[in-house]
């Protein structure tokens, strides 16, 4: 019975994988949250060929410098996650692009080691299945850039009024800067942390492009 459930699970997810490699996901567990809370979903899905290449490199600048050199996990941030935490305070993540685009795409919100133990699966699997350019495709257009906003193009229409396709370094940079805390951070007029750390992705955005941190996007 196990064995046949676990088989069931494994064949049930390579399908759902694949099937998103082609199809935009069309709603996600974090949607759904805010439907249910009455805040609505405004999502405008955007071809990574047409998303400014400056948002990539933002986001890459700001959740995963080695996005394009790993297999999916970042071994020495989460080495530094776990010694930080360990320390108490604030609780710091080494989650990779490609472990939140699994996470957005294919789970929910907030920890435990079931959760934990799905997100690597998928992980694995959308490295194998999906490759670079797709996990950063589905991720800037399902990661929640606001309340009831997904995407960085329905982001970009929020907060100044245009489309993703032609974006400023420093437009991108607050986009980006909004990322790790949607719901409490606005890329209009940012103050605070949230201007600060947009401040330095934008200037970081030089240095990804210089680097050639975004070459597998090419």
């Amino acid at each position: 019975m196990i064995t046949r459930i676990v088989l069931y699970f494994i064949g049930i997810s390579l399908l759902w994988v694949t099937i998103y490699k082609f199809v935009p996901p069309p709603v996600t567990a974090t949607m759904i949250g805010d439907l249910v809370a009455g805040n609505g979903i405004r999502k405008d899905w955007m071809p990574l060929s047409e998303i400014d290449r400056d948002m990539a490199r933002a986001v890459i600048a700001g959740e995963d410098g080695k996005f394009c050199s790993h297999r999916g996990f970042d071994q020495e941030a989460i080495a530094k996650a776990i010694r930080h935490n360990a320390k108490g305070g604030r609780i710091r993540g080494g989650s990779t692009i490609s472990q939140q685009t699994a996470k957005n795409a294919f789970l929910w919100q907030g920890g435990g080691f079931v959760r934990k133990g799905l997100e690597v699966w998928f992980t694995v699997l959308i490295e194998l299945i999906w490759g670079k350019k797709r996990i950063m495709e589905v991720y800037l257009n399902i990661a929640e850039t606001g309340i009831g906003t997904y995407g960085v193009n329905a982001g970009a229409q929020r907060y100044f009024g245009k489309d993703a396709s032609n974006l400023s370094p420093t437009e991108a940079a607050r986009i980006a800067a909004v990322l790790p805390l949607p719901k409490k951070r606005e890329a209009i007029a940012p103050s605070g942390f949230t201007r600060r750390h947009g401040n330095r992705l934008a200037a970081w955005i030089g240095t990804v492009k210089r680097d050639r941190l975004d070459s597998c996007l090419d």
